[in-house]
C-alpha cells in the first residue's frame, strides 16, 4: 500500500490520515529494536515505528507502528523508506555515557538516516535527528518534516479520562497548561506567535494515561518555530508528533537534518518529563544560578491600584505592609509616563532621581525591599524613543511595524544591538542610580516576539530574532546582577506558557495572572519541574486565586506568596479584582498567612513532584521534605475518606494540620494512611518521632 498523499492538508492532519490508512493494512513485524535502558522504539523494515515502555518488569506498547519520521517532498508524504543497514556504538559526550544507533533505509528520491541516542543518566529518553539525502538528478521542493509521530492507546482499560496533558504553547490567559484530554480535542502548540501579541512556550508536549506517559520535545538550544501537534480524535486513541515547515530547495546530494528531538517514557505525571527536560538542556550548558534568599520574601504590589495610581495611594499603603511584615513592595506599571521612554515623569517624580530615590527610602522605612516594574523589547509608537530612534522597530515580511495590540505598542527588536544598548542602561539606572533593589519584567509579549524582516538591522535570517530573545534577556539578568548581585529579577509572560529558554534568566518565577488556585498549583508544578527548583516560585497576588484569598495553594507548593491589597478600605475599587482593601477581618488573615509562611519556608525545601499524580490521583496531592519533615498538600472541594502520605522514612510520624494547629494522631512509613475530611484544602506536617 502506498502513503504517498497529496499534500493539501495542513501536515498533522495529513499524518493523522496515514495513521487511519496504516491502520487498515495489515501490521508488519518489527525488524529492529532501538534499546534505552526504560524505552524502547520499535521499527518495522519501512522504518515505521512505536513506542514501548520499559520501566516495569511488563514491557508495555503504547500504540501501533505509525510513520513516525516523515518529510513533504513536492506536496507528497515521503513516508516509506526501506531499512537497508544500522550500526551500534557506543560513546561519551557532554550529557554523559551513551549509546548510539545509526539506521538507514532508503526511497525512490531520497536516503534517509536516522541517529538515535540513549543516555545512562536519562534511562526515559532517547535522543534523535533524522537527515534525509537527495539520492536522484533533479532538485526537490521539501516543505517540511515530522518527528516522534506517535499513536498512543488508552490501553486495556479506560478511565475518565483517559489522558492527561501538559500542552507546551501560549494560548492566552485562560488556558490551562494541564488539562485532560477529551473527544475530539486537538492543540497545535506553535511555538512561533500564537497571537498577535504573544507566543512561544516550551517545546514539549506530554500526555499520559493512569499507569503510563508519553512525551516528545525538542533539545536545540535556541527556540525553533516547530509544533507539537496533540490530537485525540476519537475515543481509544491520542497523538503526538513534532513538525517543522519550512520550504526548501534540496539539490542533488545536499542533505536535510531535522533538529535534535527527543521521546520519553515515564509513570505518574509529566513531571518527570519536565524535570528530565530541564536537567538535559543544563547539561548542554544552560546555566541556572542560585536564587539569592530575597526570592523567597513576601510580596506587597501597588498593581492593586492599576495604571492611574498616585504615588500618595502607593505610599500611604506601605504602613500596612509595616505591620504586616512583609518583606517586599513593588512599584508597578504606571510610573512611567509611557512605554518605551523610561524616564522620570516630572507630575509623579517633580524632583527626578530624588523624588525616586524618596520612594525607595519610603519602601526602605516601611521594613521592605524595593522593587520597579519594567517593560523591555516594547514601546508606544509616539514616545520620543522611537522618534529619535525608528530604526529599534521589528519589522513584519511587509515592512511594517509589528504591533503589540494590548500595549498598544511596537516590538523591538532582540536582536539588534542598540536595542541591546538601551536595555543595558535603563537596568543599571534603575538599580544603581535609582536604588531599587528588584525588577518586575513584565508583558505577554516576552516568550517570543516575530521573526523580524527590518534590513537596518542586517540579520542573517529573520528568525534570529526569535532565537536571539533568550540572550537578550540573559544581558539584563547579568547586567542587574553586575549592578547587585542580591537583586531578584522577576519575569512575567501575562497568563502565557512560560518559554523554557527564558526560565534561566529570572530568579522568580511567577504564575502570571492566574485565572483561579488550580491554575497556581499546576504553574508551580510545571516551573518547578523546569527549572529543578533552581527559580523561585511565585503564586501571583493572592487576589487572583479561589476567593482571592487562597493563601494555601501558593504555600502547600511551596511557593512565595503575594497580594495587591488596597488600603484604607474603600480607597479604591479594581476594574481587575473589585474591592480588594484590606479589611480588619481580612488583615488578620493575611497576618496568620505570612506567619505560617515564614514559619515553614517550604520553597527552601525539596518538592517532591513524582509522589502524587497531579491528573489522577485524588485527592489533588503535592509533597514537600525539609529538615527531616514531609509536609503534604491536599486539594478538592470537598473530600472524606483515606489519604496516603508517600515518600516517608520506614518509622513512626506525628502529623499535625499546621494551618489550624491541629494534631491528626501517628502513621507509620513508608507510606501512611489517614482518614481525612476537608473543604478546599488541607495542609499537614509530618514529623518523624
Amino acid at each position: 500500500m502506498s502513503n504517498r498523499i497529496q499534500c493539501t492538508l495542513p501536515l498533522s492532519l495529513v499524518i493523522l490520515a496515514l495513521g487511519l490508512t496504516n491502520a487498515c493494512a495489515p501490521a508488519r513485524p518489527v525488524a529492529l529494536e532501538v534499546k534505552g535502558k526504560k524505552i524502547s522504539l520499535e521499527f518495522d523494515d519501512q522504518l515505521h515505528s512505536r513506542v514501548v515502555s520499559r520501566i516495569s518488569a511488563e514491557r508495555v506498547v503504547l500504540g501501533e507502528m505509525t510513520p513516525s519520521e516523515l518529510v513533504i517532498v513536492d506536496g507528497e508524504v515521503q513516508a516509506d523508506f526501506q531499512l537497508s543497514d544500522h550500526t551500534v556504538t557506543e560513546g561519551e559526550d557532554e550529557i554523559g555515557k551513551l549509546r548510539e544507533y545509526r539506521i538507514k533505509a532508503t526511497s525512490p528520491l531520497l536516503e534517509k538516516e536516522v541517529v538515535i541516542t540513549s543516555y545512562d543518566d536519562f534511562p526515559n529518553l532517547l535522543v534523535l535527528q533524522v537527515s534525509y539525502t537527495n539520492t536522484g538528478e533533479t532538485a526537490l521542493a521539501v516543505d517540511g518534516w515530522t518527528n516522534h509521530h506517535y499513536n498512543f492507546s488508552t490501553g486495556g482499560g479506560m478511565t475518565n479520562p483517559p489522558f492527561w496533558s501538559y500542552q507546551g504553547g501560549s494560548y492566552g490567559w485562560e488556558n490551562d497548561w494541564v488539562k485532560p484530554l477529551k473527544r475530539g480535542f486537538s492543540q497545535e502548540n506553535y511555538m512561533g506567535m500564537t497571537h498577535e501579541d504573544y507566543g512561544g512556550g516550551t517545546p514539549v508536549v506530554d500526555v499520559w494515561r493512569s499507569d503510563v506517559g508519553l512525551a516528545v520535545g525538542h533539545i536545540e538550544l535556541v527556540p525553533k518555530l516547530v509544533s507539537l501537534p496533540v490530537a485525540m480524535a476519537g475515543g481509544r486513541k491520542a497523538t503526538v508528533e513534532i513538525t517543522f515547515k519550512k520550504p526548501v530547495t534540496l539539490e542533488p546530494g545536499e542533505n536535510l537534518t531535522t533538529f535534535r528531538t527527543f521521546v520519553a517514557v515515564h509513570q505518574g505525571d509529566y513531571f518527570q518529563t519536565l524535570n528530565d527536560y530541564g536537567r538535559f538542556m543544563e547539561r548542554q550548558g544552560i546555566e541556572f544560578k542560585e536564587p539569592p534568599p530575597g526570592a523567597y520574601g513576601t510580596i506587597w504590589c501597588g498593581w492593586g491600584y492599576e495604571r492611574g495610581f498616585t504615588m500618595e495611594q502607593f505610599v500611604n499603603t506601605l504602613p500596612k505592609v509595616l505591620d504586616l511584615g512583609m518583606d517586599w513592595a513593588v512599584l508597578d506599571y504606571g510610573w512611567e509616563k509611557i512605554e518605551g521612554d523610561f524616564v522620570l515623569d516630572k507630575v509623579m517624580f517633580p524632583e527626578g532621581k530624588a523624588s525616586m530615590r524618596k520612594v525607595v527610602d519610603d519602601i526602605h522605612a516601611s521594613g521592605a525591599k524595593a522593587k520597579l516594574w519594567w517593560m523591555p523589547i516594547s514601546a508606544e509608537p509616539h514616545t520620543q524613543l522611537l522618534k529619535d530612534h525608528p530604526d529599534y522597530v521589528l519589522l513584519d515580511e511587509d515592512g511594517t511595524p509589528r504591533n503589540i495590540e494590548f500595549w498598544e505598542s511596537y516590538f523591538l527588536c532582540p536582536a539588534y544591538p542598540p536595542v541591546w544598548d538601551l536595555a543595558r542602561e535603563q537596568v543599571t539606572t534603575m538599580i544603581k542610580e535609582w536604588g531599587w533593589e528588584g525588577l518586575k519584567i513584565d508583558g505577554n509579549h516576552l516568550n517570543n516576539v516575530p521573526p523580524c524582516y527590518n534590513p537596518a538591522h542586517d540579520h542573517t535570517y529573520p528568525e534570529e530574532s526569535v532565537e536571539m530573545l533568550p540572550a537578550f534577556l540573559k544581558m539584563i539578568y547579568e547586567t542587574a546582577l553586575a549592578a547587585d548581585p542580591e537583586v531578584v529579577v522577576e519575569i512575567c509572560p501575562c497568563g502565557t506558557n512560560y518559554s523554557f529558554y527564558i526560565l534561566p534568566y529570572m530568579n522568580q518565577a511567577v504564575a502570571s495572572d492566574p485565572d483561579d488556585s488550580w491554575m497556581i498549583r499546576h504553574k508551580g508544578k510545571t516551573l518547578i519541574a523546569l527549572s529543578d527548583s533552581k527559580v523561585a516560585y511565585y503564586g501571583d497576588h493572592v487576589e487572583h486565586s479561589d476567593t482571592k484569598e487562597d493563601f494555601a495553594s501558593t504555600v502547600g507548593i511551596g511557593g512565595v506568596i503575594g497580594t495587591k491589597f488596597t488600603w484604607p478600605v474603600g480607597v479604591w475599587v479594581s476594574s481587575e479584582s473589585g474591592d480588594i482593601s484590606l479589611t480588619p477581618e481580612k488583615e488578620a488573615k493575611w497576618a496568620h498567612w505570612i506567619k505560617i509562611y515564614k514559619d515553614k519556608m517550604l520553597p527552601l525545601g525539596t518538592y517532591l513532584g513524582t509522589l502524587y499524580d497531579i491528573g489522577y490521583d485524588q485527592p489533588e496531592t503535592h509533597a514537600i521534605r525539609k529538615d527531616g519533615r514531609m509536609y503534604y498538600a491536599f486539594y478538592a472541594d470537598q473530600y472524606t475518606g483515606d489519604v496516603e502520605l508517600r515518600g516517608l522514612e520506614n518509622t513512626n510520624y506525628q502529623v499535625t494540620d499546621y494551618v489550624n494547629d491541629k494534631d491528626l494522631g501517628s502513621v507509620t512509613g513508608p507510606v501512611g494512611t489517614l482518614k481525612v475530611k476537608f473543604d478546599s484544602y488541607l495542609l499537614l506536617e509530618a514529623i518523624p518521632r
